[in-house]
């Protein structure tokens, strides 16, 4: 399968005072006639938190095998540390995995655990007991060396993975949905442990994961793929507030798109309402696009009622849904067709919350002008 053509990634500017930790220049991963990673190159910067994110399909866990070396790539060069590692086997690149699944030995104590790669490489028994005991006091199992891994709980037994592979001194730690099998409030405290971590020991971090606010969470940059792609490269905050593409707008938080036209340098023309203006940036006229607009920059009003303050941009629509979320409440407008709207109103006071339309009303939808993004179609097509 032969991709579309690539949008130009902008990558933000960095250091040229030393070599990028990992780098990925034009690879390629064909499984017979099946292109799971279609000309990839990035540049991750040396004890970087540094996240690929997409669907499943998209690449990501292939990308990160071959950093890893469990697959080899079909063509392009892939460097640690500024040395081509693309022919080595896994066990002589200077990198570690963290899978899903812990892989723990159900026999082994936790220390014996944590220390077993140590032990394989010969290293002496005071070294070992004195590493292994700072890593279980860095994840927080110090008190939990002499249990089993049957012992503990899946969060714990994935903090014993994590230590097993720190211990070892990584160039590169590489982790593949590490928290996919841990409930939600769990799987956000482990997050915020992570990069805790991350930060202390000052590697490089490879994470995968399809979770939009994970990546968001913990990550310094994000690389969103889409069908062997990478789409994007950026920061958490550009990713979130500017995508660049209607792909990375609807994947990373709820997908706000209204369908739209360039009407000229500046100027947007909404499918079925007005005429806007916007950064339309190398946009040609007469290109199709979308606008963005994040749920929480929106504001609901019902129909003629203040709709039009201070000038701001105003759509119409009939209310789909009003869900209460407890902090906030979920309002979904439907603009006609396909084209949908949701909308979090704080919930701050109750009489106000009492106030707002509910399901069949017609309401209309404004916003500040800074807050309307304008994407250009995704290259590689929904996902």
């Amino acid at each position: 399968m032969s991709g579309p053509e690539q949008t130009t990634i902008t990558e933000p500017e960095t250091s040229t005072a030393e070599s990028p930790s990992v780098a990925l220049r034009n690879v390629t991963k064909r499984f017979d006639d099946f292109t799971a990673v279609d000309d990839l190159s990035l540049e991750l910067g040396r004890g970087e938190f540094f996240t690929l994110l997409g669907p499943s399909g998209c690449g990501k866990t292939t990308t990160l095998r071959m950093i890893a070396g469990f697959e080899r790539p079909t063509s392009g060069e892939i460097a640690i540390e500024g040395e081509d590692v693309a022919a080595l086997p896994p066990h002589k690149r200077p990198t570690n995995t963290v899978f899903q699944s812990y892989a723990l030995f159900p026999h082994l104590s936790v220390e014996k655990n944590v220390g077993f790669g140590l032990k394989r490489k010969g290293v002496g028994k005071d070294e070992i007991a004195e590493r292994v005991a700072a890593e279980l006091q860095r994840v927080g199992l110090a008190r939990e060396a002499n249990r089993r891994p049957s012992q503990l709980s899946g969060g714990m037994q994935q903090r014993v993975a994590l230590a097993r592979a720190l211990v070892n001194l990584p160039k590169v730690l590489l982790l593949d949905e590490p928290l996919g099998a841990l409930d939600l409030k769990l799987r956000k405290g482990l997050q915020v442990e992570l990069k805790r971590i991350q930060r202390e020991v000052g590697i490089t971090f490879v994470y995968v994961t399809h979770d939009q606010e994970e990546a968001l969470t913990m990550s310094d940059r994000i690389a969103v793929m889409n069908r062997g792609h990478v789409e994007q490269v950026s920061v958490p905050e550009e990713v979130y507030d500017r995508p660049t593409t209607t792909f990375v707008a609807g994947f990373i938080g709820v997908s706000n798109l209204m369908p739209a036209t360039v009407a000229g340098a500046g100027r947007v023309r909404l499918d079925g309402g007005p005429e806007v203006g916007a950064d339309t940036g190398d946009l040609d006229n007469g290109e199709r696009c979308a606008a963005v607009v994040r749920p929480e920059k929106l504001t609901v009003s019902l129909d003629g009622v203040g709709a039009e303050v201070d000038g701001k941009p105003r759509v119409e629509g009939v209310v789909e849904s009003s869900l209460y979320l407890g902090t906030a409440t979920q309002i979904v407008v439907n603009l006609g067709g396909d084209v949908r709207m949701t909308v979090l109103v704080p919930n701050a006071d109750e009489a106000e919350r009492q106030r707002l339309p509910g399901g069949g009303a017609k309401v209309s939808l404004s916003w500040a002008p800074e807050h309307m993004h304008v994407v250009r179609e995704s290259p590689n097509g929904s996902g």
